[in-house]
């Protein structure tokens, strides 16, 4: 019934811009915040972003001011428009229920000259 579905993902210059969508089952609205993190080769996996059922949304320093969460709950979606890309963007980014324990399977961005 609980399931997370990340799409978007590609390759992009430095400055240019990309979205990216998670489809979450109906339930996962209702009941927790989605968010996006990103993990880099050899590096943790850090938080882009985060939004609850209400709104309210929450920013790592890295993407403040840049990156946009937002959700559409006739779609059961949650989205992360990402621009001013930088190569230090690049990573494989995830969208998660907080709280939840579930993940989506990821999609890969990668910001390259």
């Amino acid at each position: 019934q609980v399931q997370l579905v990340e799409s978007g993902g590609g390759l992009v210059q430095p400055g240019g811009s990309l979205r990216l969508s998670c489809a979450a089952s109906r339930s996962i609205f209702s009941i927790y915040a989605m968010g996006w993190y990103r993990q880099a080769p050899g590096k943790q996996r850090e938080l882009v972003a985060t939004i609850t059922s209400s709104g309210r949304t929450n920013y790592g320093d890295p993407v403040k001011g840049r990156f946009t969460i937002s959700r559409d709950n006739a779609k059961n979606t949650v989205y992360l428009q990402m621009n001013s890309l930088k190569p230090e963007d690049t990573a494989v980014y995830y969208c998660n229920a907080v709280g939840s324990g579930w993940w989506g399977q990821g999609t890969q961005v990668t910001v390259s000259s």
